[in-house]
């Protein structure tokens, strides 16, 4: 028996909490859930053990990328969704793996979660070699740009920088803006 998906749900509304439990299917444990982000999360990670960090992005500090990094590090196998239903900046939700809309049905949320989960190491094993056009959303995304002004620069739609960026994610196996930006410094394609 495959052992059972937890998810630690950081969000404020009864509503939204409770929602979430009576959607997921058998595959799911939702721990105690928090109503914020309490300052020693990161602390608290390595005992709670959740494989999913549902979090509304909104409740993150003004230095969110530095508070989602040492969440990370305090436990690195765990994936980290955003939960959303308000307007949320592009380039923060570009921290995290996944972005779970609560307009979702059911079994759409049931499905991100699972997917969140999964393991990209046969990704990262096949070693592929970006495209130009890749390396040059690469470069343009290591410099801060967001999806829609690297299709603007490109004159491309928004919808194909996401595949690019995606792809990028599958060939190179990461997921943070900010380890795109040291992967593109590694290879020296942006000074």
């Amino acid at each position: 028996m495959t052992p059972k998906i937890q998810i630690l749900v950081v969000e404020p509304s009864d509503i939204i909490r409770e929602g979430l439990k009576a959607l997921l299917d058998d595959d799911f444990v939702m721990q105690a859930p928090l109503r914020d982000i309490p300052a020693d999360l990161p602390q608290r990670l390595p005992r709670l053990q959740p494989d999913i960090l549902l979090i509304n992005p909104t409740l993150l500090s003004s230095s969110a990328k530095m508070q989602l990094v040492a969440i990370q590090q305090a436990r690195p196998s765990m994936s980290i969704v955003a939960l959303v239903y308000q307007y949320v900046d592009a380039r923060l939700l570009q921290q995290f793996k996944t972005v779970l809309d609560i307009r979702e049905s059911g079994n759409k949320v049931s499905q991100l979660l699972r997917d969140s989960c999964q393991n990209d190491t046969e990704s990262n094993e096949e070693n592929y070699e970006l495209s130009d056009r890749e390396s040059e959303v690469l470069v343009l995304v290591a410099q801060g740009l967001c999806s829609k002004e690297i299709a603007d620069k490109l004159n491309i739609s928004i919808h194909t920088v996401n595949t690019h960026r995606k792809n990028i994610t599958r060939k190179t196996g990461i997921k943070s803006v900010a380890g795109l930006a040291v992967y593109a410094m590694l290879h020296n394609m942006v000074n």
